[in-house]
């Protein structure tokens, strides 16, 4: 099983400190799970433009891949004028749909404004639902004022939220299985 930890943004640092919270409670609660980190800014990434995946430079071959064999995915965004960020988008232009089909989904995101939390029911819940993804009930707003000046996260509701949404992500774990064995058995 590998669980991959998606950085939806080529900037900043407070969803990287989500994902290191989640990333922490997921190592103590899947038993034989690779947990890895995917940080976007780490790639050259073209813009998906419908040409075939060979002709990407090896950079965004290389992350269309990785995604692509992932069993599970924790996507952290930050939610910039009221939208998830373009290079996140353009990773899923670049993906097959296929690529995800009932693989679980957990969602955390941070924003400048409390009403941004939104943008994960409008925009990326629908985009996973076209990939046919499990995606958690539940995810993970956090606002500015949740971390502290260094960008540590400092409040314990949200902290409690993580813990609660890795727990409810291990059962979608679970359920992508069944359902994945499930589709082997039909041949």
């Amino acid at each position: 099983m590998n669980v991959l930890l998606i950085n939806g943004t080529i900037i900043g640092s407070k969803t990287k400190t989500l994902l290191s919270e989640i990333s922490n409670h997921l190592n103590h609660s899947l038993v034989d799970t690779k947990v890895e980190q995917l940080y976007l800014e780490d790639y050259d990434i073209q813009f998906a433009d419908a040409r075939s995946k060979e002709e990407y430079n090896e950079d965004t071959k290389e992350l269309i891949n990785i995604v692509e064999k992932a069993d599970a995915y924790v996507i952290a965004t930050p939610i910039f004028q009221g939208s998830i960020p373009g290079v996140l988008k353009n990773l899923f232009d670049l993906l097959s749909p296929k690529a995800m089909r009932y693989k679980p989904v957990a969602v955390v995101a941070n924003g400048g404004t409390h009403q941004h939390h939104l943008v994960i029911e409008n925009q990326l819940k629908p985009i996973l639902d076209y990939f046919k993804c499990l995606v958690t009930p539940n995810y993970v707003y956090t606002h500015d004022s949740h971390f502290s000046y260094m960008n540590e996260l400092i409040d314990e509701d949200a902290k409690q939220r993580i813990y609660e949404l890795v727990r409810v992500f291990r059962h979608y774990v679970d359920m992508s299985q069944d359902i994945l064995d499930g589709d082997h058995l039909k041949g």
